[in-house]
């Protein structure tokens, strides 16, 4: 999983394989989430605490929503999942996640969180998953600052499945969600399927 940032605009994209080590189980499985116009959530990690967790997260937007009367911010919502997270350190959702989404100003906000918690905020690029280290390399060597959303679609894109192709245990397809302040477009990548 990585989420990158243009030029107002941020992007995230995910594979769809979902398995136990070697084991294919499924390959449309979901671990980037809308919560809203102008952000989103990437849970990766086991996928019974995966879903666990985003159905605690809609819980609390929901109550947030009811008592603040507007939308949370990406930074509030990143606060947020990470306090969420810290409380069950002792017996904590193996998920690393990604938050990624437009604040007030329409300016891209990236984060990226270890399982207890502890929170990163990134300028460029955050990943996560299993294959970090190809991703981390792959980005490292597309990533460009100011991108426009077709550039950025592209680069994410480029970056997910010559990542994934490196990893075993990754792969199968993949989504790309392009945040804007006009909206949002999501699409699906073909990947290698063995």
């Amino acid at each position: 999983m990585v989420a990158m940032a243009g030029k107002d605009c941020v992007g995230i994209a995910a594979d769809r394989r979902l398995g136990v080590q070697l084991t294919t189980l499924a390959t449309d499985f979901q671990k980037v989430f809308q919560l809203n116009d102008k952000l989103f959530v990437g849970l990766a990690g086991l996928a019974t605490d995966v879903q666990t967790l985003h159905q605690e997260l809609q819980f609390r937007l929901g109550l947030y929503k009811l008592k603040e009367e507007r939308e949370m911010t990406p930074q509030v919502f990143s606060h947020l999942l990470s306090q969420l997270l810290y409380e069950k350190r002792f017996g904590p959702y193996f998920i690393e996640p990604i938050v990624a989404g437009l604040d007030a100003k329409g300016k891209p906000f990236l984060s990226g969180m270890d399982l207890i918690g502890a929170t990163m905020t990134a300028e460029d690029f955050v990943v996560s998953g299993t294959c970090t280290g190809n991703l981390h390399g792959m980005c490292e060597s597309l990533y460009k600052p100011d991108m426009d959303p077709d550039t950025l679609f592209e680069t994410l894109a480029q970056s997910l499945l010559s990542a994934v192709d490196r990893d075993a245990i990754s792969g199968w397809g993949g989504v790309v969600h392009i945040i804007t302040k006009d909206g949002v477009t999501t699409k699906e990548l073909k990947g290698r399927q063995d």
